[in-house]
């Protein structure tokens, strides 16, 4: 019986003195983060593309200069992270639904190559974009 002066202590549940943190965990997190961040993403810059080429050209200048200035630039190689990290997951969830890569050691080294693989693919993707001054 809990006193008035003192109040009731409940135990922990026991994961949480067991549990670590892992890096399959966190994939598994930025796939479901990386799908929503896609289609808000998506949804959001379409919009802004439609409502500002129906405005006028002065409304689509302004869009065109933000997407192609630094913050653009930014979203942009945000979005591709997103894009590719997700895709790589994706792949990830593919090849484990067949039965592969199931153990502990093999999941964890496959989670980690989805997170450097979309890193890679990233840089790749923009210094490519780049070096082409395709933007």
């Amino acid at each position: 019986m809990a006193s008035a002066t003192r109040p009731r202590v409940r135990p922990l549940s026991p994961h949480l003195s067991i549990w670590r943190w892992r890096v399959n965990m966190t994939v598994s997190i930025l796939h479901r983060a990386t799908g929503n961040a896609m289609a808000f993403g998506a949804v959001v810059l379409f919009l802004w593309w439609l409502i500002a080429a129906a405005t006028g050209p002065a409304a689509y200048a302004t869009f065109y200069a933000v997407a192609t200035g630094w913050f653009g630039i930014l979203v942009g190689v945000g979005l591709t992270w997103v894009f590719f990290q997700h895709m790589m997951s994706g792949i990830r969830h593919l090849v484990m639904d067949t039965g592969a890569a199931l153990e502990v050691h093999a999941s964890q080294n496959f989670a980690t190559l989805t997170i450097v693989g979309s890193l890679v693919l990233t840089a790749l993707t923009w210094a490519a974009i780049l070096l082409t001054k395709g933007v």
